[in-house]
């Protein structure tokens, strides 16, 4: 097995927190709302613990919820119609990315990674006996398909997707999964599809599943999470959906790792499902995208982009420096200019710098308005 110690980026993730803290910075750099969740459910939640919901629920998930995840993904625009073997609730988008992979790999198999991505693939594949290969993104963030061919190999075994992608906010459209099957549609290569921001796309862009697709459904872990939907990451609740027979494969190794997701949760994230609106998730997290695009246009900094879909804004910093690199200038910003933010190289393995900062718009209105005004006046 080899090692992860190499893997050192949720270290810096912590650190750039932990400097806009101690800084008094505002912390726009994670994307952990600063915000309230919904007062229904927290009633709800508190419900659920007065009555008989404190055992382990079943190794699939509680009915409930699965009978509401069934008929929430029925009512998209772009419906997902689900059979309840096809739906298995799971404690979080990470576990289900690594007991998917170790449901799947062999030792040795190649995983493809699309960069810039989340701090968890890389290690998670290598943690399965699998080995990373990355794909690098083109310039505007969307995929060159020749060039992305060129990464697939007889060992390719998977291909992790991210769509709202996290950093960038780009999403996946029906042609781009098109693409995709034409490329592997004669190989054994399964998807572990990332949907965690399903509910955050802009505009007039809808979310369009890996798992619509009639092709690929049969070969994709498509995962999303409660946590992302209604800021409730530390309820550790997710939900994950395969084709039958890819969740026999998966419930195999989940009996062995985490058996079943917080109980009292399951019971009050049903109930919500019943009277949540996505509309107005979508509302309120545009919102706040386009109140941080329209104050950031009075800074030397540049939007090139307005993120499609995630909780999540890339900039470009050239007009403010041009020889410092990413790293440098993230933490320059958070610790002399007080507003705190990631770079971009973080989501690459080995890139050491690039001309891009992330920020994260999952914040109160007037903390992003604060820290756009104080960017006004101070860069």
């Amino acid at each position: 097995m080899k090692k992860i110690n190499g893997f050192t980026h949720y270290s810096f993730f912590t650190e750039m927190s932990e400097l806009a803290l101690q800084n008094g910075s505002f912390d726009l750099s994670l994307g952990l709302p600063d915000f309230d969740i919904d007062e229904r459910l927290r009633s709800l939640l508190k419900e659920s613990a007065g009555l008989d919901t404190h055992h382990y629920e079943p190794l699939a998930g509680n009915p409930l919820l699965i009978e509401n995840i069934i008929t929430f993904n029925a009512k998209r625009r772009h419906k997902i119609l689900l059979k309840s073997n096809e739906v298995s609730i799971i404690p979080c988008a990470t576990f289900a990315l690594y007991t998917a992979l170790k449901s799947i790999l062999n030792q040795n198999d190649e995983v493809i990674i699309i960069q810039p991505s989340y701090y968890t693939y890389g290690p998670s594949v290598v943690m399965n006996g699998g080995i990373p290969v990355y794909y690098d993104l083109e310039n505007d963030f969307t995929i060159d398909w020749n060039t992305f061919k060129s990464c697939i190999s007889e060992k390719t075994r998977a291909i992790i997707i991210n769509s709202p992608q996290n950093p960038t906010g780009k999403i996946w459209k029906k042609d781009d999964w098109n693409q995709l099957y034409e490329l592997i549609k004669n190989q054994e290569i399964y998807l572990i599809s990332e949907e965690i921001y399903d509910t955050y796309c802009y505009d007039e862009v809808e979310h369009y599943s890996s798992f619509i697709h009639p092709e690929l459904k049969t070969r994709t872990f498509c995962i999303f999470s409660f946590g992302k939907m209604f800021h409730t990451s530390g309820w550790k609740v997710s939900y994950m959906l395969a084709s039958e027979e890819l969740t026999k494969l998966f419930r195999c190794h989940q009996q062995y790792i985490s058996y079943s997701a917080n109980a009292p949760a399951q019971y009050a994230l049903a109930k919500y499902l019943e009277v949540f609106d996505p509309k107005l998730n979508k509302k309120l997290m545009q919102e706040k995208r386009n109140i941080f695009n329209e104050l950031i246009k009075e800074t030397p900094l540049q939007v090139e982009q307005q993120a499609e879909g995630s909780v999540f804004q890339i900039v470009n910093f050239r007009n403010v420096s041009k020889t410092m690199t990413d790293v440098e200038f993230s933490k320059w910003l958070t610790v002399d200019k007080k507003v705190a933010c990631l770079p971009l190289s973080a989501f690459y393995n080995s890139r050491q710098n690039s001309d891009y900062i992330r920020f994260s718009f999952a914040k109160k209105d007037e903390v992003i308005i604060q820290a756009l005004e104080h960017l006004k006046k101070s860069l």
